[in-house]
């Protein structure tokens, strides 16, 4: 039994943060040890420093017996260490394989680029990884889940040892999920071993031999995974019981309609659309990954424009040709991309807080209130449990889930009367969920019109009083709160092509 990682009494200072508190951890050639907590607990953190992206300020980590100090990640690569981030890191004008080898791109004998090579090269791994892709394309141009594949591939191109993984399902869908699992399992098997970091419990539980939980930058406890309850996990990592309720429907019957669409078309992904949200419903969107669920909200938004088709906010048509049409109509939308659409990495707290509520906050001559943004700051901060040291702190350097809390704290202080949240808990620990699921049930009982887009079935399940499934651009039907996850993937695979036969009407009625 080799150990490829041994990290001990591991300590990092950030500004007004201490975020690692003589952490230990250690890694087994061919095993899967899954590493997990809440969002800010630090797992990212000391894989930052295991992959040579951050210095440590105190403790010891060695690589194969050997004491490792690694100034950056091009020597932790060189070491054998790899990574793929929780957050992408390609360059979207350049191809695939530009992107696999990067910096490593095969010459011929006058020094001239093989691109001929470079793409065979690339084509191999993905043939190892049994993913079909294209690698002369362009990053920019593929989904979410395909870049994320990039990333696998890239990380493997560097024939590490040690292979940290951190949230690599969160953009796939099952069957890119098992594809992953396959080639884990083939790594293993060739001693490499790797960390898991994911939210996603039944992952874990699939994947792992072992786990360890950290919790507000601490070291909790090591466990085999086999012998784990997963409701064991969960005390460990939130050192609190969870509610898991499940949702109950209110009734709606005389609840008027706030958001109506009908007919809405945007090339193959947005299909004669029509749908429509009551006050205090919260309509869950459900499909598998490119069904057009968050192309029909961009569209809704303006972020997209719409080819054909009205949407109508309390009755009334909106033009809505850009998104600040729509936060004038009342709708807010919360992209599952937080950080391109959601968030200005480099601004604090406080002022992504505020940012779509600049008019609330701009007095006489343009000047800010910077006391009224601040309280309001402070009101969400404590509302959502953001963790951060102030409302000064720069979102950059939060975790990802408080980074989506202050996205919905955004919106919430906006007060929109239609909110739409795509993947609102992706990359979200399940202490975070369990609050998000709060306030969205809360937000409906204060009569807002709730849309949640999300790639989970069972979340889907737990938060919506109605459920609209897609495929292929189109609404093929309505399910009720209390449908089955067989029932959505019958509708998520129903390819259209004749006019949709529902199971309700678009307003929740029965037929």
């Amino acid at each position: 039994m080799s150990l490829l990682v041994d990290m001990q009494g591991i300590e990092k200072r950030f500004p007004g943060v201490h975020a690692l508190k003589g952490v230990q951890f250690d890694l087994i050639a061919g095993e899967v040890h899954a590493l997990m907590g809440e969002n800010g607990a630090g797992k990212s953190t000391l894989m930052k420093i295991l992959s040579g992206v951050y210095e440590r300020d105190d403790g010891i980590v060695r690589i194969n017996g050997k004491d490792a100090h690694f100034s950056g990640p091009r020597e932790a690569q060189d070491e054998g260490v790899g990574i793929i981030h929780q957050e992408l890191s390609l360059m979207n004008d350049l191809t695939v394989a530009q992107n696999i080898f990067i910096g490593r791109e095969p010459h011929n004998r006058f020094g001239i680029l093989d691109e001929a090579a470079l793409n065979r090269n690339a084509r191999a791994i993905f043939d190892d990884m049994n993913v079909v892709m294209d690698v002369t394309a362009e990053v920019g141009s593929l989904t979410i889940a395909l870049q994320q594949m990039v990333e696998i591939a890239k990380a493997l191109s560097y024939r590490s040892r040690v292979l940290i993984m951190d949230e690599p399902t969160a953009a796939l869908n099952e069957a890119e999920t098992n594809e992953l699992f396959t080639i884990i399992h083939k790594m293993k098997s060739e001693g490499v071993g790797v960390i898991y970091i994911s939210h996603k419990m039944d992952e874990i539980k699939r994947v792992s031999d072992r786990i360890t939980v950290m919790r507000d930058g601490e070291y909790v406890g090591t466990l085999n995974s086999d012998e784990t309850p997963i409701s064991t996990i969960i005390s460990m990592m939130v050192g609190r019981e969870l509610n898991h309720e499940e949702m109950v429907a209110p009734d709606l019957t005389k609840a008027p309609i706030a958001l109506e669409v009908n007919n809405l078309n945007r090339g193959r992904f947005v299909r004669d659309v029509s749908f429509s949200v009551k006050k205090g419903e919260i309509l869950g969107f459900a499909g598998l990954m490119g069904a057009g669920r968050t192309e029909v909200a961009r569209v809704i938004f303006g972020a997209d424009q719409r080819e054909s088709g009205e949407i109508r906010v309390h009755g009334k048509t909106c033009d809505i040709q850009s998104p600040s049409d729509a936060v004038k109509a009342g709708i807010g939308y919360l992209s599952e991309d937080r950080k391109h659409f959601g968030l200005v990495l480099g601004m604090n707290v406080r002022s992504n807080i505020a940012m779509a509520s600049m008019q609330r906050f701009t007095g006489f001559g343009g000047l800010l209130d910077e006391a009224g943004m601040a309280a309001s700051a402070d009101e969400y901060i404590g509302q959502l449990g953001i963790r951060t040291p102030s409302d000064r702190q720069e979102v950059r350097l939060l975790s990802g889930g408080n980074q989506q809390k202050v996205v919905i704290a955004k919106w919430l202080l906006r007060d929109c009367d239609v909110l739409i949240f795509d993947e609102p808990t992706r990359g979200v620990d399940v202490g975070a969920k369990s609050e998000i699921y709060r306030i969205l049930t809360e937000l409906a009982e204060d009569g807002k019109a709730i849309i949640v887009i999300s790639s989970e079935l069972p979340e889907v399940l737990r938060v919506s009083h109605r459920i609209a499934v897609m495929c292929e651009g189109r609404l093929t039907g309505f399910l009720p709160a209390h449908a089955s996850q067989e029932d959505i993937m019958l509708l998520a695979t129903k390819t259209m092509h004749a006019p949709m036969k529902s199971t309700s009407h678009a307003d929740g009625t029965m037929p």
